[in-house]
């Protein structure tokens, strides 16, 4: 129980990636606080950490609204008392050619994918700085490692998570506080499904195919599941991983090995 007293904010909790971790955190012993739009899902996750014995809380939030995270870390502090970890998850997917991205596409992707993150971290931080402690660990992707001939957005805003983690690593270090994120790679997750259909047809390609043809090039010969990436993040919370800041962790069955 490594983190056994501890509060932890997972944004979108409610599937793939977030509800993995949040139900990890929780067999951890954290209580958990679902940030999430999609209330179904948000109050099905929560029920699953109930049945884990540790407390649940689903706060709505519309992760690209900094009075919305504001909020979030509000009512956390109020009714469980401490903020310890903050997971970054929530984001989106979607494909282009480069000459094929709007103004409007460029915006929503980064909005989600990096703006969130950082003005996620701004509103948890003063509840760390006090504590003289907190975790914070954010999604990126093995697309902010690489290059993409059909996601360049999607790329960049990833790319941003790992420079965010870094400062926020230098700059908060001496306050207690750990920045940390996670790459994952090809995650069977409904993000997934997007990105088959997606790059497929800019391909091509079934959904089906596009999948092999990925799988094919994984190293360790399978997709990747939710859960491979929530128990990296898991320890990356706790104190196992104490003396680590600042950096981004590949999580991706060998795709990217540097």
């Amino acid at each position: 129980m490594e983190l056994d007293g501890h509060v932890a904010i997972v944004t979108g909790a409610g599937r793939g990636i977030g509800r993995a971790t949040a139900l990890e955190l929780a067999r951890q012993g954290a209580d958990i606080v679902i940030a999430e739009l999609d209330r179904v899902a948000a109050d099905r996750t929560a029920a699953e950490v109930r049945a884990l014995k540790r407390r649940a809380s689903v706060v709505p939030t519309d992760v690209t609204s900094r009075a919305e995270l504001a909020a979030m870390a509000e009512r956390t502090r109020a009714e469980l008392g401490r903020i310890d970890v903050l997971v970054n998850n929530a984001g989106i997917y979607r494909a282009a050619a480069p000459l094929d991205v709007t103004e409007e596409h460029w915006d929503a992707v980064m909005n989600v994918n990096a703006k969130a993150v950082f003005f996620a971290c701004q509103a948890v931080l003063p509840a760390m700085i006090a504590q003289k402690r907190g975790n914070i660990v954010s999604l990126a992707s093995m697309a902010g490692k690489i290059g993409g001939r059909s996601n360049l957005p999607y790329n960049a805003s990833k790319a941003a998570v790992i420079s965010i983690t870094k400062s926020l690593a230098l700059a908060h270090a001496r306050d207690g506080i750990r920045v940390n994120c996670v790459c994952p790679g090809f995650v069977e997750t409904d993000m997934w499904t997007v990105v088959a259909r997606e790059q497929g047809a800019l391909l091509g390609l079934s959904p089906e195919e596009f999948t092999r043809q990925r799988l094919a090039q994984v190293p360790l010969g399978r997709m990747e599941r939710p859960e491979d990436v929530a128990s990296v993040i898991a320890f990356l919370a706790s104190s196992r991983a104490g003396y680590m800041t600042g950096q981004a962790i590949s999580v991706d069955g060998g795709l990217v090995m540097h």
